[in-house]
């Protein structure tokens, strides 16, 4: 892998159309607020995003699939820039933000569907590594620089300098900003090297694409190892999102904290699951993946600690203990899921297939996160349901996973019919 141009320039792509990602949503978050939206409207403004990677599951890993997936990343993020400059002309916030949304759903299968084309499997935990050691310096960033342009003070300067498009605001300059970084990351797409398509579907009218998709959905799910992989990254990515929204809550009335110094609260968590994706991917072999879920356990207790804290030096400690723990358990389930997609479908196939079950977990966290802002819950209440349900959610997880599969090991490839057989 040290050797490997193209998973590099897969990794800068990726750094860059994530740091667009994560600058965005809190830019968004401060557009909603310019506007006088509800305060409910900002977990809402994810529910727009996640529609797109359910809804178009069936067709983003046949899309992945049937082109060069540097192609596909390239045309995904030119779909993100659309969408930022639909909300730069005044189109609501939560409609352009889902357009961005459209364009992550296709993007996602392609960038983690390329590792296992470009490297053998015993090198995917240690690529996932990579990838989201670069994700979550993109999310640092990303929220430092999205806090850094919806700053007030700021604002003055930053308008100052906005080119004659009708922009008024600080939030509007910001995701100008934003359009030009995903810009960036598509010339970069650009240079990934092609890579032999596989698995390629061999019809493409709507009925065919929706019965391989639910082929493709029933087989991962049947696969033991492919359930208790997709069981707990569904889990463990619908509880993140989540958790940004109510650390930017928490933060809010618990520390006093603004926006932009909320943002900070969440770098702590990306650089904690940096941390944890170094070790994994350092110690983790991809055959005792399983063993690590009981960091998952912990993690729900470390959420409900934030109910005590009281200054921001223990938030930030608890922040990056959260991150860390999430990080050394999701990268191995993650790779492993990787590797039992890519032999049982196509790395496109099971990466949507992914998708729509993590974006799933997304949607329906984040409305119960919605229900509980529009009923005006108090948010330690709320950060302690959050908390429980994460531990009890991998507690049971982990008794079902050593019940019927007490070691995994990356099985050797198999023969699967297609699901036109």
């Amino acid at each position: 892998m040290t050797n490997n141009r193209g998973f590099y320039t897969t990794v800068t792509a990726q750094f860059l159309s994530a740091l667009a990602d994560n600058a965005l949503l809190f830019v968004a978050i401060a557009l909603l607020a310019f506007l006088k939206a509800p305060s409910w409207h900002t977990p809402l403004l994810q529910e727009f995003f996640v529609f797109a990677y359910i809804l178009l599951a069936p067709l983003v890993g046949v899309f992945s699939d049937a082109l060069p997936k540097g192609r596909v990343m390239f045309v995904a993020n030119a779909i993100k820039f659309t969408g930022c400059m639909a909300m730069l002309t005044g189109i609501d916030p939560l409609y352009a933000y889902g357009i961005v949304g459209i364009g992550a759903a296709a993007y996602s299968p392609a960038k983690y569907g390329i590792l296992t084309e470009l490297l053998p499997p015993q090198e995917l935990v240690a690529a996932n590594s990579w990838m989201e050691a670069s994700t979550v310096a993109a999310i640092i960033l990303g929220s430092i620089c999205g806090g850094m342009l919806v700053d007030p003070k700021l604002a003055p300067a930053m308008l100052r300098f906005a080119p004659p498009l009708n922009i008024i605001s600080a939030p509007q300059v910001g995701i100008l900003v934003v359009g030009l970084m995903y810009l960036l990351a598509a010339l970069v797409n650009l240079y990934i090297p092609r890579v032999a398509i596989d698995h390629r579907t061999p019809r493409k009218n709507p009925t065919y694409l929706l019965h391989d998709f639910r082929h493709a959905f029933a087989l991962l799910w049947r696969d033991p190892q492919g359930r208790v992989s997709l069981a707990v990254t569904t889990l463990f990515w619908g509880v993140g999102a989540t958790l940004r929204l109510v650390v930017i809550t928490w933060s809010a009335l618990a520390l006093k904290f603004s926006l932009g110094q909320a943002t900070q609260l969440t770098a702590v968590v990306a650089i904690g699951i940096a941390t944890g994706a170094f070790f994994a991917g350092r110690y983790v072999l991809l055959e005792n993946a399983i063993k690590v879920l009981p960091a998952g356990i912990a993690v729900g207790f470390l959420v409900i600690s934030m109910v005590f804290v009281q200054h921001w030096w223990t938030a930030f400690i608890v922040m990056f203990a959260i991150g860390t723990l999430g990080g050394f358990f999701v990268v191995p389930l993650n790779a492993l899921l990787q590797h039992r997609g890519h032999l049982l479908m196509g790395a496109g196939h099971s990466i949507a297939v992914q998708n729509f079950n993590e974006n799933i977990g997304i949607l329906l966290l984040l409305g119960a996160y919605t229900l509980m802002m529009k009923a005006q819950l108090n948010i330690d209440a709320v950060v302690t349901m959050f908390g429980l349900f994460v531990s009890g959610a991998m507690a049971v997880i982990y008794r079902r996973c050593r019940q019927i599969l007490p070691d995994i090991a990356p099985a050797k490839p198999i023969t699967v019919r297609g699901a036109g057989d």
